[in-house]
């Protein structure tokens, strides 16, 4: 019965709610999750008036603001953006980049490129609402607060003797539920690509990377010290190699671009009954890269101590593009640049560990796994940030509901690192889809407060 509910509730989320039939015998599946998110995004792009590509130079330019205060132990914007990131880039901006465009075809990343946008005005939306929602921790300092405060807000007055609000509660909880699916399909995936590149048995890296793992997460504030330095050098080398791949392949990029574009749009698609799966495709990979919407990432920008709220929406969308435009495009430029012969009949890591052997020899795929580790390793110990305020929101402010959790999350760790597939694996994709859906329903009509902030803040930046 359990398990039925359970397969029920993702096929409602994840699965294609309506089709809507296209020329040549296509078709395009639209799930829940996509008829809310995107017409969001395009609503909050029209709101913002175009904030993405309109206020870029004002989002690189608070990437070098320090703390508004001295506050002892609270962190900067920039640090809640590179916590965001953490969780942001990881395994889906790799084999799930590659599954996107294997399914799609190239012209899925076109429409994760316009994903992207759409997300970074939502993802703006959220953090902005974080900000202004927040409140001081007394455990850990500094701020703490995101989707579960500002709904509660809203659907509990100021002056009520209420402690919780039920819709605050079941996000809550679908965030603390999604993060030990995810922490599963992470120990999983950092075991079976170490024992691919380097023959190491899977008990032996998930007990080092468990023992690493908790190591940081149960000191008190070490994962923001961690992810300063991990994050930085995981994007950045990880771009800076692709763009060695690039300049090595610069003739055949001409051609990589042409490609993107005339699938995205292509009439050769839509004849063959594949656009549909271009479009979707490209859609779904982009939604569930960046996360905007799903109220993960406004759990690290509450915890910012920045002077205006807008900075800090400002940052997080900033690392939509990072993830999407800049981590998602480099996975996607490393695999349409391998010949296709060489990659058929491969899907997720051996498909692009096979193309970095392509590019790269066999540095490529020692390369792809150590980088599959940090990305996993970082997304981990970002999520156990984000748990913080929302155990704290359910069981109130004590250290032993904190511990308790992060000792859960280190246990579906080291079963994932060992087990095959379980259902306790799909428990991440229903959680976000459950988070999602409780976010949206408060942000949507709290936006305004958001739109207002903004509005504000470019009145204030206008010389006198």
């Amino acid at each position: 019965m359990a398990m039925t509910i359970f397969h029920f509730i993702y096929q409602l989320l994840w699965g294609d709610l309506i089709t809507i039939p296209l020329p040549g015998g296509s078709s395009v599946g639209i799930s829940l999750l996509v008829l809310i998110l995107i017409p969001s995004g395009i609503y909050f792009t029209i709101r913002t008036r175009f904030l993405p590509v309109r206020l870029f130079p004002d989002m690189m330019k608070v990437t070098i603001e320090k703390k508004a205060s001295s506050q002892k132990d609270s962190i900067s914007g920039l640090q809640a953006l590179i916590i965001s990131t953490a969780t942001r880039v990881g395994m889906g901006n790799l084999v799930g980049v590659v599954a996107a465009i294997s399914a799609g075809g190239a012209g899925a990343v076109f429409w994760m490129w316009v994903t992207a946008l759409l997300g970074s005005s939502t993802a703006f939306v959220e953090a902005t609402l974080a900000q202004l929602y927040k409140e001081k921790d007394p455990l850990y300092g500094g701020y703490r607060g995101g989707p579960a405060y500002y709904i509660h807000h809203l659907f509990i007055k100021k002056d009520s003797t209420r402690r919780h609000s039920v819709i605050a509660i079941l996000f809550a909880i679908s965030g603390l539920i999604c993060w030990c699916g995810i922490s599963q399909v992470i120990g999983n995936s950092v075991s079976s690509a170490f024992e691919n590149a380097f023959h190491i048995p899977p008990l032996y890296t998930t007990i080092l990377l468990v023992l690493i793992a908790a190591i940081i997460v149960l000191r008190k504030n070490a994962t923001v010290k961690v992810l300063d330095i991990i994050v930085p050098i995981m994007a950045g080398l990880y771009f800076f190699v692709t763009i060695f791949i690039i300049a090595k392949n610069i003739t055949l990029l001409p051609s990589v671009f042409q490609q993107i574009f005339s699938e995205a749009f292509g009439l050769r698609q839509v004849a063959a009954g594949g656009f549909g799966a271009v479009l979707m495709n490209g859609v779904k990979r982009g939604l569930f890269s960046n996360e905007a919407g799903s109220g993960s990432a406004p759990c690290a920008a509450a915890a910012a101590d920045i002077n205006h709220p807008v900075k800090e929406g400002l940052l997080q969308a900033f690392g939509v593009f990072i993830d999407t435009i800049v981590i998602c495009s480099c996975s996607a430029m490393i695999m349409l640049l391998t010949p296709s012969a060489l990659t058929e009949g491969l899907v997720g890591m051996d498909l692009l560990q096979e193309a970095m052997r392509y590019h790269l020899g066999e540095f490529g795929v020692i390369f792809i796994a150590a980088t599959l580790w940090l990305f996993s390793f970082s997304t981990f110990i970002g999520v156990l940030f984000y748990a913080r305020s929302n155990v704290a929101y359910l069981f109130g402010d004590n250290w032993l509901s904190q511990t308790l959790y992060k000792v859960l999350a280190l246990i579906m760790l080291f079963i994932g690192g060992l087990a095959a597939y379980t259902f306790v694996w799909d428990l991440g994709d229903v959680g976000i889809g459950m988070m999602t859906i409780f976010n949206m329903i408060a942000l949507i009509p709290l936006s305004r407060q958001a739109i207002d902030a903004l509005k504000e803040y470019e009145r204030t930046k206008k010389p006198r």
